[in-house]
């Protein structure tokens, strides 16, 4: 795909998607919405396949890919979520995964991965490390490489999500989006600005990795610096086609610290009875730390994943 998507290739990638992926739940929590004074809609990808909202962008991009394409196999870089997705997505189609990823991903990331017949090459935990692996495998086995976020067709598929959460829930009026690398918050934008024009889109970002809040003020896109959070799929820097798409749509975004994170993490847990992660739990940390923002309002958030390392919970970890 060489263009922005719209409406149309949103839909389009709906409809390549059916039946390969799931459609995911919409939950309301009545225990929620008297904590934060709004009426929250939860989209929860973090029971889609692979544990994340990844695998809509990637089958997306991967069906899109012609024949001799695809056949030298797909190749990406990714700390987990993106890497299992585009794995599943390579088995499917029959062909295969290459897989760079920093040696700190977390080990239920790592295992998913292999799981799905990915080929794993580690790196170091660095963007440089990331794409100088990814350019030498590509030229030594000439598989096309797949963007993880800063791509069309990654794009339009993750806009999926808000697609089917609009077409469930079209009286909200606004939706909160957690926002990486911009793949998920930009496809989700694009579908709500066409969907609900009236409805004010918000991304939700960790204070520690926050170049895309630096970047919207600023009106340029910024380099991640030092991104230290535990919502580890929240730590990309912002892609450069995901930028414009942010700059014109978004209405702003809402940081949130590791305290806060944590903490609604642990509500959902407890609240929804559903396993998020550190980044899906970013948009209700959003919510609760900005609470006139949304108080009286129908409020849509996207639960972006659940690919928890069990022995490694935030909370465990604060408590030492």
């Amino acid at each position: 795909m060489q263009n922005e998507p719209r409406l149309a290739e949103i839909e389009a990638a709906a409809a390549r998607l059916a039946g390969r992926i799931h459609r995911t739940p919409v939950m309301r929590s009545a225990g929620l919405d008297a904590l934060t004074g709004a009426e929250l809609t939860f989209k929860c990808e973090s029971l889609q396949r692979t544990g994340s909202f990844k695998i809509r962008g990637a089958m997306n991009a991967v069906l899109s890919l012609s024949g001799a394409e695809a056949a030298p196999g797909v190749l990406t870089h990714s700390s987990g979520n993106f890497a299992a997705a585009l794995a599943l997505a390579a088995r499917e189609r029959g062909v295969a995964a290459h897989i760079v990823m920093p040696d700190s991903a977390p080990a239920v990331k790592q295992a998913a991965v292999r799981a799905y017949g990915g080929r794993v090459t580690f790196c170091a935990p660095t963007l440089t490390a990331r794409e100088e692996t990814a350019a030498r495998i590509q030229a030594e086995t000439g598989a096309r490489f797949v963007h993880p976020y800063d791509d069309y067709a990654i794009i339009a598929g993750q806009g999926t999500a808000a697609l089917e959460l609009w077409r469930e829930a079209p009286d909200l009026q606004a939706i909160v989006i957690p926002v990486g690398g911009g793949g998920l918050s930009a496809g989700c934008a694009l579908a709500t600005a066409a969907l609900a024009p009236r409805a004010e889109i918000l991304g939700a970002e960790p204070a520690g990795a926050d170049d895309a809040y630096r970047s919207l003020l600023a009106g340029e896109r910024l380099p991640q610096l030092d991104p230290r959070t535990c919502a580890d799929g929240l730590r990309t820097a912002l892609g450069e086609r995901n930028f414009p798409i942010l700059s014109r749509l978004l209405a702003g975004i809402v940081t949130v610290s590791e305290d806060e994170i944590v903490a609604a993490m642990r509500l959902v847990w407890e609240r929804l009875k559903i396993l998020v992660e550190p980044s899906g739990a970013v948009p209700l940390a959003a919510v609760l730390a900005a609470p006139a923002r949304f108080r009286g309002r129908r409020v849509g958030l996207i639960l972006s994943g659940g690919n928890v390392d069990l022995d490694a919970l935030p909370w465990q970890a604060a408590a030492r």
